[in-house]
Order: C-alpha cells, then structure tokens, then sequence
C-alpha cells in the first residue's frame, strides 16, 4: 500500500503562506508528495522554499492558472484535481497549504489508512478543525466556521475536489469546467470515517496588511479584477481582527514544522486584545449577533455540536484504533 500527499500553491511567500511547513507536516508518513505549483511572480521564492525541504519525495509540477476559465475559485478545485492527479499512491493526503498536522497525529492517520484499506466503502477519512486567528494563540470556533472537512481520500478518478477546493466529491461524469466544479447534480458526497486527529488552519494568521493582500488575491480570481477594485475600493489597507479576547485562547503546542513559522510572529503591536471593536460597523461574521447566539449555545449546551452544520461528506464509521 502506497501513500501520496498533494497540494496546490502560487504566490505563497508573497501571501504569507506557509507551503513549505505545511508540506513538511505531512511529509514523513508519505511515499511521495505532488505540488502543482502556479506560474508566480518574478518576486516570489515558493519554489526555493519547497526545494529547500531536500526530499526526493517531493515532486513539483508546473502549472498556469487560468481564471478566466475557471472563475469564482474553481481555480483552487482545478489545480486540486492536477495534483491528484499525479499522485501514484493508493490513498491521498491532501493538505492545503495554510493548514498543518501535528506530529503526534500522523500514527493515528496511517493506522486508519491501514484498518480501512480493505474496506472499500470507506472512501476518505474526516478530521476535526482548529481556525486560528489573528495570531497563534487564538482560534476561533465560531459557527461561521467549518469544524470537520476531508483531508485523505482513496485515489479513485471518480472522486474529484468541489467548488473552491474546500471538499471533494464523487462524480458520475466529469468534464473540468467551473460549471462541474460547483455542480451537485450527478455527484454524492464520500463515504467516510471520521478519525481522532485534528488539522491546525492557519489561513486567518497574517500580518493586518498581508491578509488583506490575501483577501484581495482571492477575491480577483473570484469576482475579477475590476470587481476586487471596487469591492475593496473604501476597504482600510490593514485587515481588522477585531478583539482578540472575544474568542477561544489556545494553550497547546503547534506542528513542529511551524516553529520556524510562528517565530516570525512579528505584528503584535497590530492586534486588539481587549474592548470593543474599534470600527463596529465593519464586524466579522463571527462578531455578529446571529452567529454568537449560536456559537454560545453549541460550545455551552451541546457539547460542540454545531447546529446546521455543512456536511459534504457521509460519516459511516468512526475510527477507535
């Protein structure tokens, strides 16, 4: 039985993206690790920094990003699916290159790969979610965000990533077209286990200005450059995390791989850690009445079951290995 791990990057030290220390969480339980990796800017070294990790499991593949054809984030599916698509393994690791595993759980994921592997109903396995924000001592578990998602798969050419690379589905036909990409017709969610590991997300923790940048990027390949100048036209060139202390404080320890990362931990001056938001007319989803109502009554009454939650996946089994 052969593993594979798989991502997809552009820009990522340009974004502040941590590429090279995500890659390297997942590396030491893979056989081989695929990166497509966009056409970036002259500026930008994420290549070096992959190459930096000298593994010979690592393979890069080259790609150019074609936003016009695969509009509203369907880039990030599209690029998904041409890692996957390289990969020779029999299960696939996917990781995202804001995202991290700690060490410890690596034993735990190879051990479900193992047990399920004769199982073919078991099409993927469901980790829990950890949304850090602003900083690495904060996260958020608001119910404006995800708290469990794939992260391995079975390679099978059925199964492909939906919408904006957040899942993956099952497809009875697939064509790659934005339009198949966002498509539920035709397409089931995967039968999964759900496993006792956990993925950090570090796609909130930037410098102010960086995660601007970053809303920015993500919002031309979404909407077009023309939109992105609008929508951001009266937008402070500094992100607003709004009070810290408004949300969970974290009192464990990150992925080994991110300690050279969270080092750089350099805007602390930027943040607010206590009162109220400064500019209350510009409130984050999990800020808002609505979603603090909820959040409150699913962290205190139900035990952290979310109410509503979006589920693009079948939980048939749960891992106790």
């Amino acid at each position: 039985m052969k593993i594979s791990g798989f991502t997809f990057v552009k820009n990522a030290t340009k974004l502040y993206i941590p590429a090279k220390q995500a890659i390297a969480s997942v590396l030491p339980m893979v056989d081989e690790f695929i990166v497509v990796l966009g056409k970036s800017d002259d500026d930008d070294h994420t290549r070096e920094e992959i190459e930096s990790l000298n593994s010979d499991k690592i393979k890069i593949v080259d790609s150019v990003w074609d936003t016009n054809r695969f509009a509203k984030n369907t880039i990030f599916a599209q690029q998904t699916d041409l890692a996957k698509d390289a990969c020779t393994g029999d299960w696939l690791f996917y990781i995202q290159c804001d995202e991290a595993i700690k060490e410890t759980y690596l034993p735990t994921v190879k051990r479900a790969i193992e047990y399920y592997h004769p199982q073919k109903n078991v099409e993927g396995l469901l980790f829990k979610y950890k949304h850090f924000w602003g900083d690495y001592e904060h996260y958020n578990q608001s119910h404006a965000f995800y708290r469990r998602e794939i992260r391995v798969i079975r390679n099978l050419p059925e199964i492909h990533s939906w919408k904006d690379a957040q899942s993956f589905r099952v497809y009875e036909d697939f064509e790659p077209t934005m339009e198949n990409y966002q498509r539920k017709e035709r397409t089931r969610k995967l039968n999964v286990a759900e496993i006792d590991a956990e993925i950090f997300h570090y796609g909130w923790v930037r410098p102010p200005k960086m995660m601007r940048k970053k809303q920015k990027s993500n919002s031309d390949s979404y909407h077009g450059k023309k939109a992105t100048e609008q929508i951001f036209k009266k937008s402070a060139a500094n992100f607003d995390y709004g009070p810290l202390n408004k949300i969970s404080t974290f009192k464990g320890s990150h992925p080994d791989s991110m300690q050279d990362w969270i080092a750089k931990h350099n805007w602390k001056d930027e943040l607010q850690y206590s009162g109220k938001r400064i500019k209350p007319e510009n409130p984050e989803p999990h800020e808002r009445f609505k979603y603090r109502a909820l959040t409150w009554v699913e962290t205190k009454l139900l035990g952290g079951k979310q109410i509503g939650e979006f589920k693009n996946f079948t939980i048939i089994d749960k891992f106790k290995g």
